[in-house]
């Protein structure tokens, strides 16, 4: 018979047959008793339908983490077996896990969309609007990439007028979120109208850093109006909800941000041509309301008054003298005639025999008029006879 051995001695046996002949396993399992320590450890159990194993993820290996382990998650663990002797518990240590039948990234993005959107950073009426003209632009990223070029040049044919004021920063890389979140603080304090944050295309390891929380955080917090512009037209950021404006690329970034001068300057020449149109119009107008104050005044002016009046003065004088004319002519006419008349009936043409002209103080008078004891005279071109009336006869 052996002689007995001590707890201890058993525990570290079985630790080191343990921890030697299970280096390297992978578990598959639904998680459960899910503990997420201050210190940054991550303490659960994975379990199937008969059997459980704690776990444990020290702090070193969970920040590589990319999705959240949340309780009845399927996984898949990669680790080993390790025992606590003093309590002689074994654990499986995890070194890194995946979710079952989804990538770790593709799953930490669903979760922090999520997140996110609960939190309000999504919300459109929290949108700021981007500047029409902007004078100054941060961009944020990297210094000798691809992006920055990309978007000078596009700048300087699009609106050469705005400044650009360069951030840099890391894109790519674990400690790239920090550099990120401190480069938007930084363009957030400066003086300027539009903050870019971008980078060029890569893998969605590479964009990863757009995708962090923090990330979203800073961008949430910026005062500035922010352009999110990572990689291509196909990739979608977490970055690019949170921003005010998402955009395609880079060069597409300074599109949006910035007018194109050449549609202002036939905006200009179509504004040249409507306002000389315009002016044409006006002066038109305004030459012939002065046309007719100009007519106005000389109507009523004193010149025009006077000028009026001597021409109503010359109308009436020649009306005048037309008017006399005429009535001279008329009684002249008439004066003829009375003197024709006169002459035919003057008594020394009056030869027929048996006839007289009867006239009582100078007036003649018709022989039907004379009353008895009238005196009448009777005239003929030789003779005068007077001779008072004694009787009359009427017939």
């Amino acid at each position: 018979m052996n002689p007995p051995i001590t707890v201890s001695t058993l525990n570290t046996q079985i630790k080191s047959i343990l921890e030697t002949t299970f280096i390297n396993v992978y578990v598959q399992g639904e998680i459960s008793n899910l503990t997420y320590h201050n210190s940054g450890h991550i303490y659960f159990s994975v379990k199937d339908e008969s059997s459980t194993i704690s776990c444990v993820m020290f702090k070193g290996n969970a920040r590589f983490l990319k999705f959240q382990l949340e309780v009845g998650q399927k996984v898949v663990i990669n680790g080993n077996i390790t025992v606590y002797t003093p309590r002689g518990n074994y654990q499986l240590m995890c070194t890194k896990i995946e979710p079952l039948g989804q990538g770790s990234l593709a799953l930490a993005y669903e979760q922090l969309k999520k997140k996110l959107q609960e939190k309000g950073y999504f919300e459109a009426s929290i949108k700021k609007q981007l500047p029409k003209y902007p004078k100054k632009i941060a961009l944020v990223t990297s210094a000798t990439g691809a992006a920055i070029e990309d978007m000078k040049k596009v700048a300087s044919h699009r609106w050469p007028l705005t400044e650009l004021i360069l951030v840099p920063t890391l894109v790519q890389g674990e400690e790239s979120k920090y550099s990120i979140v401190k480069s938007i603080q930084i363009a957030d304090s400066l003086d300027v109208d539009l903050i870019v944050v971008g980078r060029g295309g890569g893998s969605i390891e590479d964009l990863w850093a757009f995708n962090e929380e923090i990330v979203a955080t800073a961008i949430f917090e910026a005062k500035k109006p922010i352009i999110s512009a990572v990689g291509h037209e196909v990739d979608f950021l977490i970055s690019d909800f949170v921003a005010d404006v998402r955009a395609a690329t880079p060069s597409n970034a300074m599109e949006i941000a910035l007018p194109d001068i050449n549609e202002h300057r036939m905006y200009l020449d179509s504004l040249q041509e409507q306002l000389q149109s315009r002016l044409k119009n006006i002066i038109s107008q305004k030459e012939n309301e002065l046309k007719n104050i100009y007519r106005h005044f000389e109507q009523n002016s004193l010149e025009s008054k006077f000028r009026f009046i001597n021409e109503q003065i010359s109308i009436l004088k020649s009306n005048y003298k037309n008017y006399l004319s005429q009535i001279f002519n008329t009684k002249q006419n008439s004066l003829i005639l009375l003197n024709e008349a006169y002459k035919n009936n003057h008594p020394n043409k009056k030869s027929l025999k048996g006839y007289a002209q009867i006239s009582i103080n100078n007036k003649i008078i018709e022989l039907e008029d004379v009353k008895v004891n009238d005196t009448i005279t009777l005239q003929t071109p030789k003779t005068i006879v007077y001779s008072t009336v004694k009787t009359i006869e009427k017939q």
